[in-house]
């Protein structure tokens, strides 16, 4: 089974600032769980005039409660218990166009719920795509101008899949005909209803979350947009010093998760 989920919105900035601060939004107040970023790869392409990213970001994270609920006892050993996971993340920004595309997946658990979301930033339509980007554009913001944004979120659940693909494939149960074939069909039929329900149950916790954490990482936007047009650049550093030492103390206590 797999679940959807679509929101659209707008920041009332230019996209050129709104570009910018996604990539200065971490950290903020709203994302005190994300540990590091680090750039992995960035390319400038001089035909195309577009810049492609892709990033690590390191975020505490565990499995959420409810999900556990659901599964076998001890399935995870102590993975569950290690509080941080990695989220792999890409982007596409052509500012000669006004558009941004980007993409983040989480890279643990993925058998239990894969998350996938990918988000459309757009030059709103009564921007003035001729002009180029200056500095004022990432300062005094134009009230005139925004930014339209579309988020598409896909969550699915493969926990269980690999047992009932290693049933239907194995030689000896397929080719083994008995007086009990009948009832081993039933069971297989009742195994991967059972299956298939825990996989909707997951995916229905991953998309309350995901809600959540999508009005967070708005606010989290708003707050680094608003340092950019109170402070500039030097207003969204000065903030993201004072969030990194309100989320980890001034001796950096990221140190003791390592």
């Amino acid at each position: 089974m797999v679940k959807f989920y679509e929101s659209f919105f707008n920041y009332d900035y230019s996209f050129p600032a709104v570009s910018l601060a996604y990539f200065l939004r971490y950290p903020n107040p709203y994302a005190t769980h994300v540990l590091s970023t680090d750039v992995i790869e960035r390319h400038f392409d001089p035909q195309t005039q577009r810049l492609s990213t892709t990033r690590l970001h390191l975020k505490r994270s565990k499995i959420p409660p409810a999900v556990l609920k659901l599964l076998p006892k001890g399935i995870l050993g102590g993975s569950s218990d290690a509080g941080q996971s990695y989220v792999l993340e890409t982007s596409v920004v052509d500012a000669k166009e006004g558009w941004m595309k980007t993409e983040t997946r989480n890279l643990e658990w993925t058998g239990i719920l894969s998350v996938v979301e990918k988000q459309i930033y757009r030059r709103a339509s009564n921007d003035q795509a001729d002009e180029k980007p200056s500095i004022r554009d990432l300062v005094e913001f134009p009230r005139s101008e925004g930014t339209d944004v579309t988020t598409t979120t896909t969550l699915l659940s493969k926990y269980g899949q690999a047992k009932m693909l290693r049933r239907k494939t194995d030689p000896v149960s397929s080719s083994s005909v008995s007086i009990d074939e009948d009832v081993s069909t039933r069971k297989g039929f009742f195994s991967t209803w059972s299956t298939q329900s825990l996989q909707r149950s997951i995916e229905g916790v991953g998309l309350r979350r995901t809600r959540a954490a999508l009005a967070k990482s708005k606010d989290g936007m708003n707050v680094v947009l608003d340092r950019l047009r109170q402070g500039g650049l030097a207003g969204v550093l000065d903030g993201m010093r004072r969030d990194h030492e309100a989320a980890f103390g001034p001796d950096d206590s990221r140190k003791q998760l390592q």
